[in-house]
């Protein structure tokens, strides 16, 4: 189940080397704390949750409404986490741009250097559907360029990935706790923050679950019958509500998906999102065609609904304290290496520390 999404307005900039190396070091250490205390579940179930994602970036000193914090974090996440994985049981794959590409290759490849490969094919298919949900059956106008997995030795997962729209200059990050998924395709969230709504397809609500039905159906027809009728509605003029939803359709290049589709013969909506090459504007067509044919409209609701540990790259709140942040990843390590023989002291006092 989707945990939460997270909007943000783009901000530009790098992190500075001497910051990026603090940043993987605490975040290495935390994390490490984290699965000592509570194990890999409770970390996971933490790194699922918008809010405390936030707050986690925000300690490691990255800008606190950037949308830079999630490339950043998560990359900082994956390179602390590289020298302990195997001993933590915790990994992470992906990233951002040409490297969210690489998900499947870097899950099989640790999966098979740690033993893990009877859950391999599992953790690709999640990996992908997540994507494809947020990009493909729910179209908000956020494009993904950001896609990192997270898993555990037995199989357990979460998804950091985000979108950008360059029309709003805003960012939309959504994560996923895959403990919590009972279903891909039918409302694959619990909860949603986010202040900034626009025109949404939403093939993922509960009331689009008719249509969903009725294009796997449809992506089951002979492509000569879909791509006739989508010349139809290309020659409607229709409502500017949904203009966005009714351009650019070429049904030459939608004939050659709809005949993939045909030939794989998709039982349901979450097989049909899964075939490769099934992309925003197929899924677009066959709703509108579900709609034209079968009077099954999907949905338009947009999901959404309504801590400076050291300071931040740019300055906000004031800039980093460089001493103060060594100091953390100082008394951390210090608290990690004393664990090991046995002294869960500072780890019960930093534990009472949260309490109220």
């Amino acid at each position: 189940m989707r945990t939460g999404i997270a909007n943000l307005p783009l901000h530009y900039g790098r992190a500075p080397a001497w910051l990026f190396e603090r940043m993987r070091n605490l975040a290495r250490d935390i994390t490490i704390v984290i699965v000592k205390e509570f194990g890999t579940k409770e970390f996971l179930r933490k790194i699922s949750d918008p809010f405390w994602f936030q707050s986690f970036g925000c300690a490691l000193s990255f800008d606190w409404h950037s949308s830079g914090l999630t490339t950043t974090v998560c990359g900082a996440l994956k390179e602390g986490l590289r020298e302990v994985q195997k001993d933590l049981g915790i990994f992470v794959a992906g990233g951002k741009g040409r490297v969210s590409r690489k998900t499947p290759e870097e899950i099989e490849n640790i999966s098979a250097r740690y033993g893990l490969s009877n859950t391999s094919n599992n953790l690709i298919y999640a990996s992908r559907l997540a994507a494809k949900v947020d990009n493909t059956a729910l179209q908000d106008g956020y494009q993904l360029y950001h896609h990192s997995f997270i898993f555990t030795r037995n199989g357990d997962w979460s998804v950091v990935q985000q979108g950008m729209n360059t029309n709003n200059s805003w960012a939309r990050r959504y994560h996923w706790l895959g403990s919590n998924v009972k279903d891909f395709v039918n409302e694959p969230h619990n909860a949603i923050c986010c202040d900034h709504k626009g025109i949404t397809l939403n093939m993922v609500a509960a009331e689009s679950e008719k249509v969903r039905e009725v294009s796997s159906k449809l992506s089951r027809e002979k492509p000569e019958f879909l791509v006739k009728n989508i010349k139809k509605i290309s020659s409607l003029r229709m409502s500017r509500d949904h203009q966005l939803f009714y351009a650019s359709f070429s049904p030459k290049n939608l004939q050659r998906i709809f005949l993939k589709t045909y030939e794989n013969h998709p039982e349901n909506f979450e097989k049909l999102l899964a075939i490769r090459g099934v992309g925003p504007k197929t899924i677009r067509a066959l709703s509108l065609l579900s709609e034209l044919i079968y009077g099954a409209a999907p949905s338009f609701r947009d999901p959404a609904k309504f801590a400076f540990a050291h300071g931040g790259k740019d300055g906000v709140p004031y800039p980093v304290d460089r001493a103060s942040y060594d100091n953390s990843i100082n008394i951390l390590q210090e608290t990690i290496n004393k664990s090991k023989i046995g002294d869960y002291e500072k780890l019960r006092a930093l534990r009472r520390l949260t309490k109220p």
